[in-house]
């Protein structure tokens, strides 16, 4: 039996990608599964905490400001700049420009660098069988190549990413586009995401939102001060709560 919202019934389920569906396999969004066969891991690790975020903050605020990256091609381009910027901050790590290109062909073509969390490879199949699917994310185009090396890939409808239309969450592109291509009106969906702002972008056009808080410490906190979503702890809770 399908779900049903303010008596409306949920033709279909939008997902954020990460930390609702996968994570990244080494544990951090830009340290790549082959980062340590490329640089020093104990020199790395030598490295003061602070100094290592600071680097990837450096790193951070400029790929954020790309807000249009069309392909894989561009988006290789945009991480060899991202690491540069990160070896630049951490001259001590002695990364040359085959280290940086190395580190950002890893990030951009190895597929396997996010792993899906089990709820996710065993409900997805099954919520397709009820409902229209769609993945919105801000990412990059390299994200569909993991979800098609994944083998999810073909269970989603409609895929937006971010980079590829020019916007982030909570801008109402990201999710009327998802929208238009499943052809539902938003009181039809449910919106998944991790980020309460999101989940605030989704209620303003009328979709039902859940925060999904996968740690257990900000599931508990979010259970106590959010009322304006259902706050659920994995994708089982979502099926429970429809």
């Amino acid at each position: 039996m399908r779900g049903r919202s303010h008596g409306t019934e949920i033709k279909a389920l939008l997902f954020d990608s990460g930390r609702v569906l996968n994570r990244p396999a080494s544990g951090h969004w830009f340290i790549t599964p082959n980062f340590f066969y490329v640089i020093d891991e104990r020199s790395f690790k030598s490295i003061d905490k602070h100094s290592i975020n600071n680097a990837f903050h450096k790193a951070g605020k400029y790929i954020s400001e790309q807000s249009l990256i069309k392909d894989k091609d561009e988006e290789y381009i945009h991480f060899v700049e991202f690491y540069r910027i990160f070896s630049a901050e951490l001259p001590q790590l002695g990364m040359d420009d085959k280290h940086i290109k190395s580190i950002a062909e890893d990030l951009v073509h190895n597929n396997k660098k996010y792993t899906f969390y089990n709820d996710a490879i065993e409900l997805i199949p099954k919520l397709s069988e009820k409902y229209k699917l769609a993945v919105v994310s801000d990412a990059w185009p390299s994200l569909d190549h993991v979800y098609r090396e994944s083998g999810l890939r073909d269970y989603f409808s409609s895929f937006i990413i971010s980079s590829v239309l020019g916007v982030t969450k909570p801008h109402e592109l990201m999710y009327m586009t998802a929208l238009e291509e499943l052809q539902l009106s938003p009181s039809e969906v449910l919106f998944i995401d991790d980020n309460i702002r999101n989940c605030d972008g989704a209620k303003k056009l009328g979709i039902r939102a859940f925060l999904l808080c996968r740690d257990w410490k900000l599931y508990i906190y979010y259970k106590i001060t959010c009322k304006k979503h259902t706050v659920i702890r994995n994708i089982n809770e979502l099926v429970k709560n429809m």
